[in-house]
């Protein structure tokens, strides 16, 4: 009897839970758990296992799942940043993971599409400060007037666009299917996957012994790393509660003209539009899913258990109209999909990894802030690192003394 890839992959991902459950009111010891199995926590728990450690990696609703921010279908690598270099630095290291990672299925993990912004001032600083930071790390990246545009890619109107940055070494990673293949190949390597929800975690000590699960189990370890998306402030909420902000963000994929391949990933880049700082992204039609138009600006605070998840008809209207004003080919095209996922923001956009400030064992990653699943490798490593103690502490925008309570996003 044939067995398909999905099938093999739920296999592994199930094989160290028959495995390894551990009796009811018994007590289970690792070295390390992970609560999370999102991009942040999977990379966090496969570093950790390449450094020898035992690696429990615990999820309440698994891998990717419908409602976590790693979950759905495309997300961008890209390294424009801006000023902002220890992004495009750490976009450059996860890139090489992801490659690696690329090699293990059977279906594509990076579609290597390049990655196109558009501006609409040829002097705008963002724009500018990419191309020096560009320069100064040796990036490949291509300076584009509307002329270039108009030849290279004629399914763009270039109409108020003034200045292009093409970056030839990024492009499309596939979400959902990424983290599970990496935590197929945790499992296969020696990590172990569970499926549980673990108990807000109760104060006292100087380091956090024990985690309970909603099944009563008692979970040991040296070390834990809590690397939840959403629902980290729900695990500590005097703590994140303020400094953690979900956002709503809806996503549309739209059908590209019958017969036509214009719109694949063979003559489409990943694009982003500044659109004067009301930013709108997308990406080509990927494995024929259709054709990828998003905004970026934050939407309507949200709680990831309970926000409506079905998309508004203001939202959909907002993104036609984009679409159909850069895209005049997809004027009128039908929607094929939609999506309704969160942001999970800190007040500047950096991330999250740091120490909690009473439990000298437990590392807190979270705050991806919309732009966060490109750099789980990157990442996945610094969280590792803190929590062996590889590192003292990590760059201050990382840490939680820079996390404020008011909005005022600052990473693009």
């Amino acid at each position: 009897m044939r067995i398909t890839r999905r099938e093999a992959v739920a296999g592994t991902l199930a094989a160290p839970l028959a495995r390894a459950v551990p009796a009811r009111g018994s007590v289970d010891t690792w070295d390390t758990v992970v609560i999370g199995a999102g991009v942040f926590g999977a990379w966090t728990a496969e570093h950790l296992r390449r450094e020898g450690q035992r690696v429990l990696l615990l999820d309440a609703y698994g891998p990717a799942h419908a409602r976590a921010s790693s979950g759905g279908e495309t997300r961008m690598i890209r390294g424009t940043y801006g000023a902002d270099a220890i992004y495009t630095r750490m976009a450059l290291s996860s890139l090489a993971e992801w490659r690696r990672l690329n090699t293990e299925g059977a279906a594509p993990i990076f579609h290597p599409t390049g990655v196109l912004f558009l501006f609409d001032n040829a002097a705008n600083p963002y724009a500018a400060a990419s191309v020096e930071t560009h320069r100064r790390l040796g990036v490949a990246l291509e300076t584009m007037r509307p002329a270039d545009l108009r030849a290279r890619w004629p399914q763009i109107d270039p109409t108020g666009i003034a200045l292009g940055l093409f970056e030839p070494v990024f492009g499309a990673l596939m979400a959902r299917r990424a983290v599970q293949t990496l935590v197929a190949q945790f499992s296969k390597a020696g990590g172990t996957y569970r499926k549980h929800a673990v108990q807000p975690p109760l104060p006292g000590g100087d380091t956090l012994g024990s985690i309970t699960t909603s099944a009563g189990e008692t979970v040991a370890a040296g070390n834990f790393v809590f690397a939840c998306g959403p629902w980290l402030p729900k695990l500590f909420p005097d703590l994140l509660g303020r400094r953690i902000v979900a956002t709503r963000q809806e996503v549309f994929f739209f059908a590209p003209p019958p017969g036509s391949a214009s719109f694949g990933a063979a003559q489409m880049p990943g694009w982003a539009d500044w659109n004067g700082g009301d930013l709108y992204y997308g990406f080509p039609d990927l494995e024929a899913r259709g054709f990828k138009v998003a905004r970026d600006t934050h939407g309507v605070v949200v709680d990831p258990d309970t926000q409506d998840r079905r998309p508004t008809d203001a939202a959909l209207a907002d993104a036609r109209a984009f679409m159909e004003r850069r895209f005049p080919a997809m004027k009128g095209a039908p929607l094929t999909e939609a999506r309704v996922c969160q942001y999970e923001n800190s007040a500047t956009g950096d991330f999250l990894i740091d120490r909690h400030p009473a439990w000298s064992n437990v590392v807190l990653v979270g705050a991806g802030s919309g732009h966060g699943f490109k750099h789980g490798p990157e990442v996945g490593r610094l969280a590792a690192a803190l929590a062996l103690g590889g590192v003292a502490s990590l760059d201050p925008r990382f840490g939680l003394a820079s996390k404020g309570e008011e909005q005022a996003r600052a990473v693009h």
